[in-house]
């Protein structure tokens, strides 16, 4: 069996495919090209690739990371321009290179992910990005409400210590932020409670629908 990594770009409206049909995209497009996919075993055998972290909906993604494994050998850059030709548009396929050593998935070794939100103001913030941050970060907690996986119940929790870095750049139309937030199995914080924090301790009055988020970069060990 040979591992890959592809690299990819997922901008534009097809933002708002799920992660599931984007899997399933993915899927068929390998299949239309010939390209024999490594299966699981089993009674239900499955094609073995997966993303580093799922996109989430209406989120950008500039780097994204697809693991796969085939069967037989394959020149990287033909996976990549094959792949490519099937795309529909907003998907632009980066890169593709053969995967290392490690036998552990891009996923399992997912640490953080880095963002950048882009909050609309109706008036310009009296405030420079450094008192911004002073003001975010100077909380000794930064309390969100999180929704359980298994319970789906609602239960508080301080997203201070899986923020990793963060900064903010006020503009006369838009507040960005760029932030790198803790991610994947071990620790994962969505933007979803940075979003929502950081606009509770400024007071900012701004619908969810009009902030836009990027995924700029998925690092792992």
């Amino acid at each position: 069996m040979f591992r890959y990594i592809l690299t990819f770009s997922k901008m534009g409206t097809i933002c708002y495919i799920s992660h599931l049909d984007l899997m399933k995209l993915f899927k068929r497009c390998f299949k239309r090209a010939g390209i024999k996919l490594s299966y699981s075993q089993g009674f239900h055998p499955h094609p073995k690739m997966g993303f580093a972290q799922a996109l989430s909906l209406g989120y950008w993604g500039m780097n994204e990371l697809l693991e796969f494994e085939t069967d037989e050998e394959y020149a990287e850059e033909f996976l990549r321009q094959t792949l490519q030709d099937m795309m529909p548009e907003g998907l632009s396929l980066i890169s593709c290179r053969k995967a290392g050593a490690s036998k552990k998935t891009l996923a399992a070794r997912t640490e953080a992910a880095e963002y950048i939100i882009a909050i609309p103001l109706t008036a310009p913030l009296d405030m420079t990005g450094q008192e911004i941050k002073a003001r975010y970060m100077g909380q000794e907690k930064i309390i969100a409400w999180k929704k359980q996986k298994k319970k789906k119940d609602l239960t508080e929790v301080d997203i201070r210590p899986m923020i990793r870095e963060i900064d903010f750049v006020p503009e006369t139309e838009a507040l960005f932020v760029t932030a790198l937030l803790d991610a994947g199995s071990a620790s994962n914080l969505s933007p979803e409670l940075v979003i929502s924090t950081l606009m509770e301790c400024l007071d900012l009055d701004v619908e969810r629908s009009a902030v836009s988020v990027m995924r700029r970069e998925i690092i792992y060990k």
